[in-house]
């Protein structure tokens, strides 16, 4: 059995693996209800109440990983019967507090919920709206913030809790970043999964030799199968029946070389550049910077890029993207960029796909991944697509100013902002990653503890091109449209 760091991971886990397992065997709606009993087999229950909501519970986790609400746009949705266990109450009075005369917390509250008896505040919690105003005035800070996980995870202030104490996602607010389906103790909020699209994919190719099955792997791989090399993964990937495996990598190559010319054209007109690498990025600018919407980059993500031109190359060619990122899977649902990649799936599901088939990776021989160059792979880490363009203008000895601000996280992405707004912003460009530490932190991670990015590094100098244009040579990019929008001189 494989090693996860919680209890939440290794049941999604397994329930991904069963239904792999039984959509790769072609018996998946005959045994879908039998699937709750094998992961739950009783008599006792593992962390709730009774066997009977367990099971009831993984019956929602099993919707989820064969696609989810087809009704509901978002990718991650809230497992109503599974959020149940968090505080009811956020805000509490707590022994510190001492009874003052100066009742600034009663007289802050805007909705009456703070009342005064026995020489203590107290709260009406049926009042209380959680603004956190009595918190911030108490001169003992006696007031106690007990904030659900999920909703401190989510910077983007898309959760909020409904009257039956259930967590609540804005659709219009949220970047679908993941960060709360990592930071729920209770596994309450998950992201839909298209591994049976995947699986059903790969077995139509194999019957089908018109369809070819590529997977592109992000270069965040770099952090993930700690136990075992990179080429060795990459070998049991194609034994899951991949026509061949391709490096994100190299798309990021060809982004860098693209967004650096795009950005010597337009920066002069638009003062400021933002990067469009990570869709939850993009997502947030275009929510809650509209103003901002037009300084995005018009050059497509990687994963986009490197579609492109695989489809360009192969007729035949369906694109199955690998990466740590749940919002991946709703960039490739937007107008512009559908038909693109076609499927996104995480590294935990691609543990699941491999090993639901049985592929051991520890015994699987180092296969070939020399696609990138350095600069493509280190994409990964918040900076790294800073630096790249940042060598290209060099290289191709660009005549403009680069001044990048990396922002690492969106709470770091959200002031970069709020100054370009007001023109105040110290650079003319702002590279925004939604995760912590960049994509290596993505919320669909094997691993969730501090990464080391000087490993995304290391892994960059085992690429045999040292240089963007280098790993570029051989393709004739000219032919390829790299823009996620039509330039308006070619209306």
């Amino acid at each position: 059995m494989r090693k996860f760091e919680t209890h939440v991971q290794l049941i999604k886990y397994k329930v991904l693996k069963e239904v792999a397992k039984h959509a790769m065997e072609g018996t998946l709606m005959d045994e879908i209800f039998n699937i709750p009993k094998k992961i739950i087999p009783g008599p006792d229950p593992v962390t709730r109440c009774c066997v009977y909501k367990e099971r009831a519970i993984i019956q929602e986790r099993i919707k989820l990983a064969t696609g989810g609400d087809k009704n509901n746009n978002n990718i991650i949705e809230v497992i109503d019967i599974a959020c149940d266990e968090c505080p009811i109450n956020r805000f509490t009075v707590t022994e510190a507090c001492r009874g003052c005369l100066a009742h600034r917390c009663s007289e802050v509250c805007p909705v009456g919920a703070i009342f005064h008896e026995g020489q203590r505040a107290h709260i009406d919690q049926d009042k209380c709206i959680e603004c956190g105003k009595c918190k911030e005035v108490c001169s003992y800070n006696a007031i106690a913030d007990v904030m659900r996980p999920c909703r401190k995870a989510c910077n983007a202030n898309a959760l909020s809790i409904d009257r039956n104490k259930k967590a609540v996602i804005d659709n219009e607010k949220c970047i679908q970043c993941g960060a709360c389906v990592y930071q729920c103790p209770f596994g309450a909020i998950m992201d839909k999964s298209f591994i049976v699209d995947v699986v059903n994919l790969l077995k139509e190719a194999k019957e089908n030799k018109d369809i070819h099955v590529y997977a592109i792997v992000a270069p965040a791989i770099s952090s993930q199968f700690t136990d075992v090399k990179i080429r060795q993964v990459i070998t049991g990937i194609r034994k899951l029946g991949f026509h061949d495996v391709v490096e994100v990598a190299l798309g990021a190559d060809i982004v860098s070389l693209h967004e650096a010319k795009e950005f010597t054209e337009s920066v002069t007109e638009k003062g400021v550049v933002t990067s469009s690498c990570c869709p939850a990025f993009v997502s947030y600018i275009e929510k809650n910077y509209p103003g901002l919407k037009d300084n995005i980059s018009n050059t497509v993500s990687p994963m986009i890029a490197i579609s492109r031109l695989i489809k360009h190359l192969d007729e035949k060619a369906k694109i199955v993207f690998i990466g740590p990122c749940t919002a991946k899977k709703m960039e490739i649902q937007r107008e512009e960029l559908k038909d693109d990649t076609d499927f996104v799936i995480t590294f935990e599901e691609l543990t699941a796909l491999l090993d639901a088939a049985g592929i051991k990776l520890e015994e699987c021989e180092e296969g070939v991944l020399n696609n990138a160059s350095f600069f493509g792979r280190i994409f990964a880490r918040s900076g790294g697509v800073s630096e790249a363009i940042k060598h290209v203008i060099e290289e191709e000895k660009l005549d403009v100013e680069f001044k990048p601000i990396s922002c690492d996280g969106i709470s770091e992405c959200d002031k970069a902002l709020k100054i370009a707004r007001v023109n105040k912003l110290k650079g003319n460009f702002i590279e925004g990653m939604a995760c912590k530490g960049g994509c290596i932190g993505g919320a669909a991670s094997l691993n969730h503890g501090p990464k080391d990015k000087k490993e995304v590094d290391k892994y960059g100098k085992l690429a045999i091109e040292t240089t963007v244009r280098d790993s570029l040579r051989v393709f004739d990019l000219d032919e390829i449209n790299l823009d996620k929008k039509p330039r308006k001189d070619n209306n």
